[in-house]
Parts: structure tokens; C-alpha cells; sequence
């Protein structure tokens, strides 16, 4: 659990569950084009069967005092140009965690651990001219 800084006038404590920030980053790791999915949520789960997806699989969350250090594992969509697609999977899990929590997130690491290919390529990018 994550303890944020309660107000100056005391009126308690407010605790954020690790989980709830591995949430917050495969939700924004989810919204960059080209991501998949991050690379927990393949499998045989009973909830993904039933369409629903645990966020915060293949995403882990590391607290010291103010900050967090993120490792997310993703999938790319075969097309995307990977190093770009990481790039921005950090940008917007930093931004997200940041303003959501109010944890500086000095590192978000992303490990790519796979490529996915559609069966008729009708997702694949433009190729550049």
C-alpha cells in the first residue's frame, strides 16, 4: 500500500493499492497504438474468457517513499515501429501515474516480449514511403 501525504488540516491519510497504480499503467499503456496488450493478460484466465482483463498483469510496481518505478511487459502489433511504441508506452504511463497518484515515476521500463500478428493485416500502419 501507498501512503499519499494526508493534508495540512489532518483529516486522515488516503491509501493507494500497488495494484491500483499497475492499474493505472496498463490502462495507459493500453491506450498507445500498437500495444496490444501488456504480455500478462495472454492466457487461459477464466476473467479474460469472460472479456474481462486484469490491467495490472505483466506490470510491476516498485514504492519508496514518494516515488515509483514501473516494469511493464508488452506486446507490439506486427508494423509498429517498436522503439516508438515504447516510447510513448513510458510518456503515458509516467503522465498518468503522476497525475492520477501524485508519484514521481522516474523510470518506467518496458520490456517487449513479443510480437503480434493479425491474421489479415487490416490493423497494420502505412508503410513509410
Amino acid at each position: 500500500m501507498i501512503e499519499l501525504k494526508a493534508s495540512s488540516d489532518g483529516e486522515g491519510s488516503v491509501l493507494v493499492a500497488d495494484e491500483v497504480v499497475a492499474i493505472i499503467a496498463g490502462t495507459a499503456a493500453m491506450e498507445v497504438e500498437g500495444v496490444v496488450a501488456p504480455s500478462g493478460l495472454f492466457g487461459g484466465d477464466i476473467a479474460e474468457m469472460l472479456g474481462k482483463k486484469n490491467l495490472s498483469k505483466g506490470i510491476k510496481v516498485t514504492v519508496n517513499e514518494n516515488t515509483a518505478v514501473i516494469e511493464v511487459n508488452i506486446q507490439v502489433r506486427f508494423g509498429y515501429k517498436i522503439k516508438e511504441v515504447s516510447e510513448e508506452v513510458q510518456r503515458k504511463i509516467k503522465t498518468a501515474v503522476e497525475t492520477m497518484v501524485g508519484l514521481m515515476t522516474p523510470e518506467v521500463n518496458v520490456n517487449v516480449s513479443g510480437i503480434f500478428f493479425d491474421k489479415d493485416n487490416k490493423n497494420k500502419p502505412e508503410a513509410d514511403a
